[in-house]
């Protein structure tokens, strides 16, 4: 509890403004560990020249060693009765540097009760920084879930290990995760997901030897674009492109717009004619009608991995039976949706419901046996089995038509390299939003920047 309290008072007073000496901060205390989270670090911050004042919630059950600590270092406590919010503490919290959460922990489920949600709203409406222990009081410590009133972090100190609510909660502000000595691995618990780093995308990422010719490097077949969304097929190809297979096989009808701009791609009219192709991408832009049924059906007919993504997934919402197939062959496919296409495919299925976005996504997964990626501010990638990754990369830039075809063009190359369905997604759901950061800091919008951006 010590670590953690100095973890805390560390990032305080990492944003306090020098002189330090002086500087207010203001503790809202519940009952337990957490409370005695701030309690700690509220002593440490004591010691260290800053005026502490503390406010706690229910004082029968304030964590005693914590309290003690801080009124041995001179803090202040308050224990208000009443839950009309005082004077005196309207005041304070409004004239604080800092606000520090410590009211409810990971075993509170929302909504906040009274008093505790009267200290949040008026935390929320005042100037200082805001910093949570653990997890912001107010939203659910599984799903991220906001109900009624919610502690709105600048940052969260979290402890031992990324918490899945934190990577959903908008109001968890800057997570920082702090080492106390207590590693989750080592106490036998399982990761509940994953997400990838900057080392793991690295190491992850498929290379050439040289014993490697284009065809064990993989071949991406990319059916996508008609003549009225011809920029898909471009821009799914050039996503394939950038993650650097051997070779990229284009099939249908913008086979001459593919070759001028990607000379290095083979390009036929139409699936029959593409040759070898080690994995698929199918969909973006190829349209709804009836040849575009065609055409899924014979890419969905082979043995090679497929991503199905944009006008693929309406066709197999519209015929489920597409899918379950493949799913009966026990074959890798890799579905890419967006909100709307989510619902389509899993109407009974609500990512913004109690249940949370990374539930629902393991029960689609799970029951049309196939990856599952729902993007999203926080993309979510599950398959079959339940594993999952939740995807931290990202930027507003990525908000702009194309960048799903982008997106799938290059996890459609991470499969045909021989990626697992689960790891290709992953992998390409992070190295896309690191290029859509690039585009954000380059100032470059549109999809085709992606393509600039992407390592």
């Amino acid at each position: 509890m010590r670590r953690a309290a100095r973890a805390v008072s560390d990032t305080v007073i990492a944003r306090l403004p020098s002189p330090v000496p002086g500087r207010s901060v203001v503790l809202l205390v519940g009952a337990g560990n957490n409370g005695g989270d701030a309690l700690f670090a509220g002593a440490d911050l004591r010691r260290r020249g800053v005026a502490v004042t503390a406010v706690l919630v229910d004082p029968d059950r304030a964590h005693a060693g914590g309290l003690a600590a801080l009124r041995r270092a001179g803090g202040r406590v308050l224990a208000p009765r009443a839950w009309e919010l005082s004077p005196q503490v309207a005041l304070l919290l409004q004239r604080a540097d800092v606000i520090i959460d410590g009211l409810v922990g990971l075993g509170a489920t929302p909504p906040l009760r009274a008093g505790a949600a009267v200290l949040v709203t008026a935390a929320n409406a005042a100037d200082g920084w805001r910093i949570a222990v653990d997890l912001p009081s107010g939203i659910d410590p599984d799903t991220g879930r906001e109900a009624g009133p919610v502690f709105r972090a600048d940052a969260t100190v979290t402890f031992g290990g990324m918490k899945t609510a934190l990577l959903f909660a908008e109001s968890a502000g800057v997570v920082e995760v702090a080492e106390i000595g207590m590693v989750p691995a080592d106490a036998g618990v399982d990761a509940d997901a994953r997400m990838l780093t900057d080392g793991d995308a690295a190491r992850m990422m498929p290379g050439p030897t040289a014993a490697d010719d284009k065809f064990s490097l993989g071949v991406t077949g990319v059916l996508a674009g008609s003549p009225r969304y011809p920029g898909a097929a471009l821009l799914s190809v050039g996503g394939a492109v950038a993650a650097r297979p051997g070779l990229v096989r284009y099939a249908g009808p913008c086979a001459a717009d593919v070759v001028r701009r990607w000379p290095e791609v083979v390009a036929v009219p139409d699936v029959s004619q593409a040759g070898r192709v080690q994995a698929w991408v199918a969909g973006p832009g190829m349209g709804t009608d009836g040849a575009a049924l065609a055409a899924l059906r014979d890419v969905l007919a082979t043995d090679a991995p497929v991503l199905v993504d944009a006008d693929g997934l309406t066709l197999i919402a519209q015929a489920p039976s597409l899918l379950a197939d493949r799913t009966r062959r026990g074959l890798t496919t890799v579905l890419t949706p967006h909100a709307g296409e989510f619902a389509r495919l899993f109407p009974d299925l609500d990512p913004g419901g109690e249940a949370g976005r990374l539930a629902a996504v393991r029960a689609a997964a799970a029951r049309c046996g196939a990856v599952v990626l729902l993007k999203g501010h926080r993309t979510v990638i599950a398959g079959p089995d339940g594993d999952a990754f939740v995807n931290t990369s990202g930027s507003p830039y990525l908000a702009t038509a194309g960048s799903g075809d982008v997106l799938s063009g290059l996890a459609g190359a991470l499969l045909s390299a021989g990626l697992d369905g689960l790891t290709a997604a992953a992998l390409a759901a992070f190295r896309h939003g690191r290029a859509g950061e690039r585009a954000a800091a380059a100032r470059r919008a549109g999809a085709s920047a992606l393509l600039d951006h992407l390592d």
